[in-house]
């Protein structure tokens, strides 16, 4: 089997195009905004697709410190991790260990919220696939820093560059208040370099008017 080629990010969002993961058009989001467009990457639903990402969350973690345990948030941070520690090993030769939590406590067999790896005296990252208000990512910081964990950093594919609760962003308001990086493989920028290359200034248009209200 071929080693994967490095991860473009025009190459994915033409993929999440494709599958319908990244759609333009109108969407009013759980915040209210009528943004231009909507990132879904549960429909990363296939071998292909979720290869892609993983491949994109493994090249951007050998880039980064302390990658000890990789962490994936329930539920759609689950299959992400999984590939991406398979991506860590098959393209890049590093075994990472990795683990994710269950949304309710199992009170039989092992027990618990954590499954996998052990995240006791580890520096862990967490992948997961968008910072949009920041609260499910805090909740799994919680869990993690009672595990005995220390938050290295998280890793998500999407940066919306948008403003959250005040002037920064989602990504930027938990950099701060948790003092770790947030790295992303895809951002809004990215999204308005791909429409204008395609000529879609209509949709370009948008994006723009959108980024100019809540940008940051």
């Amino acid at each position: 089997m071929s080693t994967p080629a490095q991860f473009n990010p025009q190459a994915f969002i033409e993929l999440a195009l494709s599958r319908g993961v990244l759609k333009f058009g109108e969407f009013t989001l759980k915040s209210g905004r009528v943004s231009p467009y909507f990132f879904n990457a549960g429909l990363l639903n296939d071998g292909e697709a979720l290869s892609l990402l993983a491949q994109g969350y493994a090249d951007k973690l050998t880039q980064c410190k302390n990658v000890e345990v990789i962490f994936g948030p329930a539920y759609k941070g689950i299959p992400f991790v999984a590939a991406t520690a398979v991506a860590l090993s098959q393209t890049h030769g590093v075994s990472v260990p990795w683990g994710f939590n269950r949304k309710e406590a199992k009170d039989h067999g092992e027990g618990g919220v954590l499954v996998g790896a052990s995240v006791e005296g580890k520096k862990v990252w967490i992948i997961d696939d968008v910072i949009t208000a920041g609260t499910a990512i805090r909740e799994v910081v919680t869990i993690l820093k009672n595990a005995g964990a220390t938050i290295a950093g998280v890793l998500v594919a999407l940066d919306r560059e948008e403003k959250g609760q005040g002037d920064l962003s989602a990504i930027q308001e938990v950099q701060k208040e948790l003092e770790i990086p947030v790295h992303a493989l895809i951002t809004m920028s990215d999204l308005m370099v791909y429409l204008d290359a395609k000529g879609d200034q209509d949709a370009l248009a948008k994006m723009q008017a959108y980024r100019k209200k809540y940008g940051v």
